[in-house]
């Protein structure tokens, strides 16, 4: 047995790395520099613990890790502990002389793996710490995880982490290895030249989640969709649910709340230890939704997350894989859902178009969106398309929404040609510009006061789309601003008040002339109605008998108990699949515990004779 797999073994629990983990950690512990793109769940936190602890082995002293977040340097910590390995993080929750402690543990080789913002990596205080450790040869590796932060194509660009070039340039022959669980090709190329990674070996796994299910639906009342799906498929159920403001985010908890869902309100508006707070509940407690902005999320390591849901749309896919990849973070079932609109495809056009960046920049986070919007709008496989953007050839899942239920499609290229026609004449007729409502209702021939006043019933295409439905034509209209064939212009009123309205662009004239084809997917009148679902048993005990059920049970409760004392989560503890092992297995002695996975040698010692204890207690 190497090295590696022995610390994989006796340290973590687990009989073999998963994947490209075990060439990405021999390459490591070699000195090789590496870029790991592995997706949430997939294991990127073995690729530089195992290195780290193998390469302090060896003498070659401590390894930094770079993290952008507080909670989560909190957790990864605690685990460290929980297996055996000595391990710290420096950051601002820390009083001067807790730091000073940690300090002179790191001087003294106590230390195997340090947590670090990249905020404080580039302190004068910091990097003296780094200076001495490094003429002394006792720099093992640096590991700068959520990589695609230094990147301004990245869904979650800090320009904290440009600074961390630092590390290639002050520390020569120091391995690093730079993580992350999204990146297209332009991001990851940008990671390259802003980490100097040029010759790090890269390491690219399959970015299918094949656990989790993708369904997006046409968003109408989108509270309570949601409502309805929480309490027909996850009741009960640990989920994240993403808005785009502030204020929605407060709303949509208070309601939640109101029909039974345990649900908290997280963005960054709230004081920090109310953030906190909620934070703690998320991780600690059972079936908590958190509703929450993008300031909620990542480097949420929760591994039994059953569900994401947007209720607004994310900017770009990166982004929506990112945080649609905290769900099932077990390998176990989960579920990706999104509900979109009209209003979303606007909305995030209006953000891109309005922003101060230069239109090289804006150009790119257009195309973003435009991938984006192909998918939800796409009546295909969902996966296929998703996996498509990352380079990665597929064949259709079975599991998303589209492949479940194949959406019936209908040929919307004339009412499209209608449409983009009614948009021209109302506006030449006029000179004034005027809102989807207006011209649908030009369209479909509907007499009102407003197309009187205006003469719009006159027009040419006056009633000439009254054969479709107002939900067919917000279909048609999603689809052209999707492809590009029509556009948003800003208006200023003369009070002052900017608005959008629709206006044709180069791309409508193929639309026009018949030359391009816009199949949409058929409009439903209603959502179908779903009954409620009692919670069901824990995902991961699904499979187990009655007798194993109760010895779960049994273990759970035991572990939430551990976890109170230690302050910790209780899945730092054990994760809910290695209680099913432990359960399924039932041991009769301590042998017998050997080799259940996650059971490593610090919590055999730890816990062994209390996890056996708890599984007699049902016999």
């Amino acid at each position: 047995m190497s090295t590696a797999q022995s610390v994989l073994q006796e340290v973590f629990g687990y009989d073999q790395f998963r994947g490209p983990q075990a060439a990405i950690v021999d390459h490591v512990i070699a000195g090789g520099d590496a870029l790991v793109l592995m997706p949430t769940g997939g294991g990127k936190s073995l690729c530089y613990q195992v290195p780290a602890i193998v390469r302090q082995q060896q003498g070659r002293g401590v390894a930094i890790v770079v993290s952008p977040l507080i909670a989560l340097m909190h957790d990864q910590v605690g685990a460290l502990h929980e297996a055996g390995v000595g391990a710290a993080f420096l950051n601002s929750t820390l009083s001067y002389e807790q730091t000073q402690e940690v300090e002179l543990r790191l001087q003294t080789g106590d230390i195997t793996l340090l947590y670090a913002a990249p905020e404080r990596l580039n302190t004068p205080r910091f990097l003296g710490l780094l200076d001495s450790l490094y003429e002394a040869g006792q720099l093992s590796l640096f590991a700068i995880d959520e990589a695609h932060c230094v990147s301004q194509w990245g869904h979650d660009f800090r320009p904290e982490y440009r600074a961390l070039s630092v590390l290639h340039e002050r520390y020569a022959g120091v391995p690093r290895i730079a993580l992350t669980a999204t990146a297209d090709a332009l991001t990851r190329a940008d990671i390259v030249e802003r980490l100097q990674l040029e010759e790090a070996q890269q390491f690219v796994s399959s970015f299918d989640r094949p656990n989790i299910r993708y369904t997006i639906v046409e968003k109408k009342d989108a509270t309570a969709q949601l409502q309805r799906f929480i309490q027909s498929e996850h009741q009960g159920e640990a989920g994240v649910v993403y808005c785009q403001s502030r204020k929605r985010v407060e709303e949509l908890a208070q309601t939640l709340q109101n029909c039974g869902i345990s649900a908290l309100p997280y963005h960054a508006g709230l004081p920090a230890d109310t953030r906190q707070h909620h934070q703690d509940r998320f991780l600690r407690e059972e079936g908590i939704v958190m509703c929450a902005t993008i300031a909620f999320g990542m480097g949420i390591d929760k591994p039994d997350v059953r569900f994401v849901a947007h209720v607004d749309m994310p900017k770009n896919i990166e982004g929506y894989y990112q945080e649609t990849g905290r769900a099932g973070r077990d390998g176990l079932p989960a579920h990706a859902w999104m509900a979109y609109g009209l209003n979303d495809v606007v909305n995030q056009r209006r953000m891109i178009d309005e922003s101060p960046a230069e239109e090289t920049f804006k150009q790119v986070m257009r195309g973003k969106l435009d991938a984006l919007l192909a998918l939800a709008e796409a009546t295909d496989c969902r996966r296929q398309r998703l996996l498509g953007y990352f380079g990665e050839d597929s064949t259709p899942c079975g599991n998303c929404d589209n492949c479940l239920h194949p959406p019936a499609v209908w040929d919307g290229t004339d009412a499209a040609r209608k449409l983009l026609s009614t948009i021209y004449r109302v506006h030449e007729a006029s000179q004034l510009t005027f809102g989807t409502g207006h011209i649908m209702d030009v369209l479909r021939g509907k007499d009102t006061e407003k197309v009187r006043q205006f003469g719009h019933d006159s027009l040419s295409t006056f009633g000439l789309g009254a054969q479709y439905s107002e939900a067919q034509l917000r279909g048609v209209l999603r689809q052209l601003l999707a492809t590009g064939a029509l556009g948003l212009h800003k208006v200023t009123s003369d009070s002052g008040h900017s608005f959008d309205t629709l206006a044709l662009t180069p791309g409508s004239r193929a639309v026009l002339r018949g030359e391009a084809q816009v199949l949409l997917r058929e409009a439903t009148a209603s959502a179908p109605k779903r009954t409620r679902k009692a919670p069901q048993a824990n995902v991961a005990a699904l499979n187990l008998g009655p007798d194993a059920q109760v010895r779960f049970i049994n273990l759970k409760a035991w572990r939430a108990e551990v976890a109170r004392e230690h302050n910790l989560p209780a899945y730092v503890i054990f994760h809910d699949a290695t209680l099913a092992a432990i359960a399924e297995r039932d041991p009769a002695s301590l042998e017998e515990l050997n080799g259940i996975p996650g059971m490593g040698a610090k919590k055999f010692d730890a816990y062994g004779a209390e996890v056996l204890r708890v599984c007699q207690m049902a016999q």
